[in-house]
């Protein structure tokens, strides 16, 4: 009776329980950017260097006019960066306006204006095309987008970078039906950067959804070993542990989200498992 009702609840964990599905405006294009303005400028100051981040901050209250600047901008552009960093903000604009397919769009065109010297740059706006493309449920069209990303990151020798562009890949192969493939890409991201825990509990997350509850046991200690007080984390580890016949280790992994995390959602779906485990 536990197992065929906490399986009703562990569905509503899904493939990524730390994001739960793709909100309309992922993270990844949410937070990412103010990061990257900050790397650019830095590496190439100018007396135009400002024009990014004034863009951006324009995106998160006045989207609209984001537009009309970021057009602007490009008209009158000294360099092959600017020209990017326009179709940068122009492409987050959109973004904010749930306009996904033409932000896609416009993240492609950035990529590939991006100096071909920056090419962590151009992986980034490579991965908000396929973020773009994953917002507007195009799986198939973003899974490429995070492929192509992948080559300009290892160009880059950045492997933290690279290890997170294999997450987004693998999330778009996750939601492409293509589980076996997003295993994999989940491979190559704990080998590019083994410090990931989100790579070690998503494939966590996916082994567990392939019934591979030993391999799915080994990852979740090693994404808690990395971040001990993540309840995402603690939840996914009550999980496994619950439906590997342990109810003690269960019990006392929704308890440690109710430790860490008290009001949080996964705090309010480890007491009704705990209240599963009490029956």
């Amino acid at each position: 009776m536990f197992m065929s009702a906490l399986a009703l609840l562990i569905m509503q964990v899904g493939p990524n329980p730390s994001v739960g599905a793709i909100p309309d405006v992922p993270d990844e294009l949410a937070n990412r950017p103010q990061r990257e303005t900050a790397d650019i400028i830095e590496t190439t100051p100018s007396p135009r260097s400002e024009y990014l981040s004034r863009c951006l901050a324009l995106t998160t209250g006045e989207p609209e006019e984001a537009l009309d600047f970021a057009q602007a901008w490009r008209v009158q552009v000294e360099s092959d960066l600017e020209l990017a960093q326009s179709a940068h903000c122009l492409g987050l604009g959109l973004v904010r306006l749930e306009r996904y397919e033409e932000a896609r769009t416009i993240f492609e065109t950035a990529s590939a204006e991006a100096p071909d010297t920056l090419p962590a740059y151009r992986a980034r706006l490579g991965a908000m095309a396929g973020n773009a493309a994953l917002a507007d449920d195009k799986p198939a069209t973003a899974e490429p987008l995070f492929a192509q990303a992948i080559t300009h990151a290892t160009a880059a020798g950045d492997g933290a970078l690279a290890a997170s562009l294999h997450v987004d890949r693998a999330r778009a192969l996750v939601a492409a039906g293509r589980q076996e493939d997003a295993a994999e890409a989940l491979a190559s991201a704990r080998a590019e950067d083994p410090a990931n825990a989100r790579a070690w509990l998503l494939s966590a997350t996916l082994s567990r959804r392939l019934d591979r509850l030993g391999e799915a046991q080994l990852q979740i200690e090693r994404a808690a070993e990395i971040d001990p007080r993540n309840p995402v984390i603690g939840l996914e580890a009550g999980v496994i542990a619950a439906l590997s016949g342990r109810d003690d280790d269960a019990r006392r992994s929704f308890e440690s989200v109710l430790l860490v995390a008290p009001e949080s959602t996964e705090a309010d779906r480890a007491r009704a498992y705990l209240e599963q485990l009490a029956q």
